[in-house]
C-alpha cells in the first residue's frame, strides 16, 4: 500500500483504495485463511481499513455492511467503495455481506458498485433507473 500511494503522489486526481474483506467472506473463511483469533468479519475490515489509512490511502472497498463502521472509524473524508449492492428483493448473489443502494449509501459509502443488477438484467437500462430511484427515496 505504500508503494501504491507513494505512485500516485505524482498523480493529484489519482485515489488509492485498499480491499479490505471481500464481500463473499465469512468469519469461517477468514479462520479458513489463517487470520486467526476471534476477530469477527467486521473488526477484520476495521483493522485493515486503518492499516490502509496508515499508508495514505484514500479509502477502502468493502461491504455495505461495514460501511458505516467505516466511516465512523475512517472520518467523513474517506473514500468507502461497497460492492455487493442489490435491489431490494434481489438475489445478492455470492455475497454474504450485501446491501441495496440506500443502505449503503445512508451507513456512510461514497460509491455503490452496482453490476449484476444492471448487466444481467433483461431491460439494464430500466434495472438502472430502479438503482437511482432507490438511492433518491
Amino acid at each position: 500500500m505504500d508503494e501504491a500511494v507513494a505512485a500516485a503522489r505524482d498523480f493529484s486526481r489519482l485515489r488509492v483504495l485498499a480491499l479490505a474483506v471481500v464481500t463473499s467472506m465469512t468469519r469461517s473463511d477468514l479462520a479458513h485463511i489463517g487470520v486467526i483469533g476471534s476477530a469477527s468479519t467486521e473488526e477484520q475490515v476495521l483493522r485493515l481499513a486503518r492499516l490502509a489509512e496508515g499508508a495514505g490511502c484514500h479509502g477502502v472497498i468493502a461491504s455495505p455492511q461495514e460501511a458505516g463502521a467505516l466511516r465512523g472509524a475512517l472520518g467523513a473524508s474517506a473514500l468507502i467503495v461497497t460492492p455487493g449492492v442489490a435491489l431490494p428483493g434481489e438475489s445478492a448473489g455470492e455475497h454474504v455481506r450485501p446491501g441495496t443502494p440506500r443502505a449503503a449509501v445512508a451507513a456512510g459509502a461514497s460509491h455503490v458498485v452496482v453490476g449484476r443488477t444492471v448487466t444481467r438484467a433483461a431491460d439494464p437500462a430500466a434495472a438502472f433507473r430502479l438503482v437511482r430511484a432507490d438511492l433518491e427515496l
